[in-house]
């Protein structure tokens, strides 16, 4: 059934478009709220938490700085001690270990004279323990000039010792009235100095390291990498030398509350969408469904009224049950008077009509073919037209095979316009084989002027003899013998020609290629022996039969023989050899022709079966079109390819009949 339009009333009136959009916008802004909330306060606790390594870096400074501080005063203490005395008693070796001790980060205390050397060393030492570019600079002597220069502690460069230690020098030179006495040395274990003076509390929260000037780690409290981004670079004066304190703190702890809270509020939101949105399609599923009804019958309206395509639809009986206005067009009869009729239908042509009554069952048996199928159908007023009639089964909602829906296609025109351009086609292959024959009209006069001169010879001298009567029978059965041989000859060029020019219906008959190979051969070979041009054949034997024009496929072969021997025309008359050949490949009959000119260059071979296009001065551009044309007309096909021994050979291939 036609869809009728919904009444204007049924309509409930649409609420606004921003009407809907406000819970959805209250929603959003409320989760921003909380978004946003939620990021300033883990941005407040990154602040705090910065603050907090800021003033755990500034305590460890001055812990540090106290502890340098503290050494020096103590080396000073016992410096008039270690320099004036011989030997050390028992109150300068307790103070010795008292500055020795790992809490103090000092690892060997040295004394020097005023010339700079060594006096002695607690504990002793050997400069086997130093590594790389540190060895023979122990102690250092730019920090002794220093120190001794500033009248105060002067620190070393940091240098590398064995088992991956770092260590740095303070110099405190020691005067007594005025006078300088020497200095006293302490060295400093980079690594034992963070070991013991960083505490556990901090080694806990940070990861504390020490650069050089490079910017290469040389001391470090923890191996293990730390996985914030949070840190704090300080200079480590003294000991000073471009070495930079590194405090990186380590991952803080997930604050699952903030998550949670901020997962709950998803959730919350997402339901509070989902409920909206379910609430919205309850209330709008009525408006929905007649909007949907609406736009149904507005498209297939619309669709009914732009076809130019007829459709119909039948139930499985038969029945039309739907009819587009362009099939009430093409029959003449309204869907009123169409729908509900059961076979025969009144569009149906009395003359055709068991055929179509044929094709009606096939198609309610489900054996239309998937292209269509042609039939003659008659309009209203009487005039018969052709359609392309397809089917397919119509199939409801649940799936459900309920009838057939068909669609048709007024054909005439179509059909006209085929048979108008086969008869064109016809008429232009006529026309090639006249202008072929006219081509060759010399050639063939002098082939046919040669029996007919033999012929009025004969009778000539048969007359005088005749008269003189000198002529006895076995004479004149002789010449008369030989005068009907040249009239058979003569005969038999004419055959060839009115054969070949004349225009007839194509007819599909059993045809076998070498015998047409062999009669368009005579008719070209006067012309080929006046150019000096020899023909080979090798055709295969016995070649199967093909079906296809006998008349046509001599003027393919006359054709592509010319355009061999016009290929040829700047050879030498010596290497002017055409080939012709026959042979059975993969079911397909190929007739081969090669000739041995300059071959086809490829600009000209992308538009070498393109109508009108010649490369000769008189050519009509036709002759291969027409040739490939009459192929495709017999399901077969010419190609190219170029000739091992130079030039081209076209081959021409037919399918086989079967056997």
């Amino acid at each position: 059934m036609i869809l009728n339009p919904l009444p204007e009333s049924a309509a409930p009136s649409p609420p606004p478009s921003w009407y809907w959009s406000l819970p959805y916008v209250a929603v959003a802004l409320f989760v921003a709220t909380m978004a946003a909330l939620l990021w300033l306060t883990h941005r407040q606790d990154s602040e705090e938490q910065r603050a907090t390594l800021i003033n755990d870096v500034l305590w460890m400074e001055q812990n540090l700085s106290f502890q340098f501080e503290r050494n020096s005063e103590l080396l000073a203490q016992l410096g008039p001690s270690l320099l004036k005395s011989t030997a050390l008693g028992a109150t300068t070796e307790a103070r010795l270990r008292q500055a020795l001790d790992a809490e103090s980060g000092l690892v060997r205390l040295l004394w020097l004279r005023e010339d700079g050397s060594v006096r002695g060393a607690q504990p002793p030492y050997t400069d086997s323990h130093l590594v790389g570019e540190a060895g023979g600079t122990f102690p250092s002597s730019a920090a002794y000039r220093m120190s001794r220069a500033l009248g105060r502690p002067s620190y070393s460069d940091a240098y590398a010792v064995i088992d991956n230690q770092t260590q740095f020098e303070v110099h405190v030179p020691v005067f007594e009235g005025g006078h300088y006495l020497g200095s006293v040395v302490g060295v400093y274990s980079l690594n034992n100095l963070l070991s013991r003076q960083v505490p556990w509390w901090f080694s806990e929260r940070y990861r504390v390291s020490v650069t050089n000037n490079l910017g290469v780690e040389i001391a470090a409290k923890s191996k293990v990498s730390p996985l914030s981004s949070l840190t704090y670079e300080m200079a480590l004066d003294p000991p000073g030398h471009g070495l930079t304190l590194t405090v990186t703190a380590y991952k803080s702890e997930v604050r699952w509350i903030s998550l949670l809270l901020m997962g709950s509020l998803g959730v919350l939101a997402a339901a509070i969408v989902w409920s909206l949105w379910q609430l919205r399609r309850h209330m709008q599923r009525r408006q929905a469904a007649e909007h949907a009804l609406r736009a149904e019958h507005a498209f297939r309206k619309a669709m009914e009224d732009s076809l130019n395509t007829g459709m119909r639809a039948r139930d499985l009986k038969g029945r039309i049950t739907y009819v587009n206005p362009a099939f009430c067009r093409m029959v003449g009869w309204s869907a009123d008077e169409l729908v509900g009729l059961l076979p025969p239908m009144p569009y149906w042509a009395p003359e055709a009509l068991e055929h179509t009554l044929t094709v009606h069952n096939m198609v309610l048996g489900g054996q239309a073919p998937a292209q269509g199928m042609e039939i003659r159908l008659m309009r209203r007023d009487g005039e018969r037209f052709d359609a392309l009639l397809i089917e397919a089964p119509l199939i409801d909602s649940d799936g459900k095979h309920i009838g057939w829906m068909g669609s048709m296609v007024d054909v005439t025109e179509q059909k006209r316009a085929q048979e108008l351009a086969r008869q064109q086609q016809e008429r232009l292959q006529a026309t090639a084989r006249l202008v072929t024959m006219g081509e060759m009209a010399s050639t063939l006069a002098h082939e046919l002027n040669q029996p007919l001169a033999a012929i009025s010879s004969y009778n000539t001298g048969c007359l005088n003899m005749i008269e003189h009567g000198q002529l006895s029978q076995t004479e004149l059965t002789g010449v008369l013998e030989k005068i009907g041989k040249q009239a058979q000859r003569a005969g038999q060029i004419i055959r060839r020609i009115h054969a070949f020019v004349r225009r007839s219906e194509p007819k599909c008959e059993p045809v076998d290629l070498n015998l047409i190979l062999r009669e368009a051969v005579g008719l070209v070979e006067p012309d080929a022996q006046r150019r000096g041009v020899h023909i080979q054949i090798d055709l295969e034997e016995p070649l199967p039969t093909v079906a296809a024009d006998p008349v046509m496929l001599e003027q393919v072969a006359i054709n592509l023989i010319r355009n061999g021997m016009d290929a040829m025309a700047d050879v030498p008359r010596e290497h002017c050899m055409l080939s012709l050949s026959t042979r059975l490949q993969d079911g397909m009959v190929v007739l081969s022709v090669a000739d041995r000119g300059k071959g086809i260059p490829p600009e000209v071979a992308e538009k070498l079966f393109a109508p009108f296009f010649t490369t000769k001065e008189e050519g009509m551009g036709m002759g291969l079109n027409i040739c490939r044309s009459i192929a495709e007309l017999h399901r077969g096909r010419l190609s190219f390819e170029p000739n091992p021994g130079g030039g081209t050979i076209f081959n021409f291939s037919l399918p086989t009949l079967p056997s």
